[in-house]
């Protein structure tokens, strides 16, 4: 049987969404993160890639969300080459600062994006090699950031390693320019947790100088543009046992919005998935 699509956004905490999504009232990190629990059954935690959050705040977040609920976490810039070399170190203190969350079983992937200097080699591919000890049981979720990675006549070899060493291809949606920090959309499952991010298609403010990340990805998808990635996402759902389609297009409320979109796209072509509906509304009590 094919997986079930689970989609969410990166991040529930963005500024974006704290003045264009969330309604009037809700306006507390707890009631905001069960708002959110509410329309999706997934999210990614993309705080931790600037500062690790304290144990006790991770804790809060497993508390706060059912059962069911999946978190992935974006690795820390020292665990991607952001800042400096990846050390045994930096992971220990990122699972110890998520280590609640984790023991909750909630956490499942961690996001490793690369920094765009990390160039295919085999230096590289060496410290790639190491995430899966680094992380276990936690499933290695591998960004690219350079496209030397996914140029045609090395895309095979990079997706063969991929699978062989236990660590799962992000599949991105961005724009398509020739920078070089800027992956080709393909699509791929390379374990058994398949994973797509959506960063949207502003091609002109990607590498924009003195840019925020909510000019990078300043998109709206428009439902043409999302119906791309229903076959797709139907051929991961058959090959993996787990999929993820997680919304970073981080201006204003466009990444809920986007995912309801697709949800609604998924829903037509018959592709089960969850996420990105309003919840029914609450029966009034008659006593």
């Amino acid at each position: 049987m094919p997986a079930t699509v689970r989609i969410g956004t990166c991040s529930w905490a963005d500024e974006g969404l704290l003045k264009a999504w969330y309604p009037r009232g809700v306006s507390t990190a707890e009631e905001r993160l069960r708002y959110y629990a509410e329309r999706f059954d997934t999210v990614e935690v993309d705080s931790p890639f600037y500062a690790l959050p304290a144990p006790e705040v991770a804790e809060r977040w497993a508390r706060r969300t059912p059962d069911a609920f999946t978190f992935h976490a974006k690795a820390s810039a020292a665990m991607t080459g952001h800042d400096g070399e990846p050390t045994d170190a930096a992971f220990a203190a990122f699972r110890a600062a998520l280590g609640p969350l984790e023991l909750s079983g909630k956490l499942r992937g961690i996001l490793l994006q690369y920094h765009p200097r990390f160039v295919k080699s085999d230096a590289a591919k060496a410290e790639l090699a190491r995430a899966p000890e680094r992380l276990h049981p936690l499933v290695p979720l591998v960004e690219f950031r350079h496209r030397s990675w996914m140029a045609p006549d090395e895309r095979a070899d990079t997706l063969a390693f991929l699978e062989a060493h236990g660590l799962a291809y992000v599949s991105v949606d961005a724009p398509l320019t020739r920078a070089s920090n800027v992956a080709p959309r393909v699509s791929a499952a390379t374990h058994a947790v398949a994973y797509i991010r959506f960063h949207g298609r502003n091609a002109m403010t990607w590498n924009i100088r003195g840019g925020s990340a909510a000019d990078r990805f300043d998109w709206m998808y428009s439902d043409e543009e999302l119906a791309e990635w229903v076959a797709p996402t139907r051929r991961l759902a058959e090959q993996a046992d787990e999929v993820y389609a997680l919304f970073n297009n981080n201006r204003d409320d466009f990444a809920p919005r986007s995912a309801a979109i697709f949800r609604g796209l998924l829903d037509e072509a018959g592709v089960a998935a969850t996420g990105g509906i309003e919840p029914p509304p609450e029966r009034p009590t008659l006593f």
